[in-house]
């Protein structure tokens, strides 16, 4: 059985001095600078303790696993603290016909819902959203 819970987090990020690396696209992706991140982020110590408090022991499923995972490991190392929480791929939880079903649900769903906002807190909203739209959908006969 899986539990969703409603609370939401969302944080920007400080960069640390170390931090050089910089995405023009992800900036016009999120609508971030690096200059509002610098001036409106929290430390990575208090972000990874927050994150530590609120998944303690959960387990985290990521739709973009392959670049989350990697960020999330610099965060900590930065931080200097423990991940107490597991990420994984959103894939080990979806069946085949969820991932068959998964970007019509995701257009359906956002049309719907005129999402705009490329941010943590709602990018989480709309992939429980599209998860739990595809656990609804009939399941189709097994061709043999």
């Amino acid at each position: 059985m899986m539990t969703f819970l409603s609370q939401k987090y969302c944080r920007l990020i400080k960069p640390e001095e170390d931090w050089q690396h910089w995405s023009e696209e992800a900036e016009n992706l999120h609508g971030i600078s690096r200059e509002m991140l610098e001036l409106h982020g929290h430390a990575p110590t208090q972000i990874c303790a927050e994150l530590n408090q609120l998944l303690l022991g959960q387990t985290v499923y990521s739709d973009g696993w392959v670049v989350d995972y990697p960020w999330m490991i610099k965060l900590f190392y930065a931080a200097r603290m423990p991940m107490k929480f597991t990420l994984s791929p959103l894939e080990n939880i979806l069946s085949q016909q969820q991932m068959d079903n998964w970007y019509e649900s995701q257009e359906v769903i956002c049309a719907a819902t005129q999402c705009h906002r490329h941010r943590a807190s709602s990018d989480a909203e709309l992939i429980q959203s599209v998860y739990m739209h595809t656990q609804l959908l009939p399941q189709s006969a097994p061709i043999f």
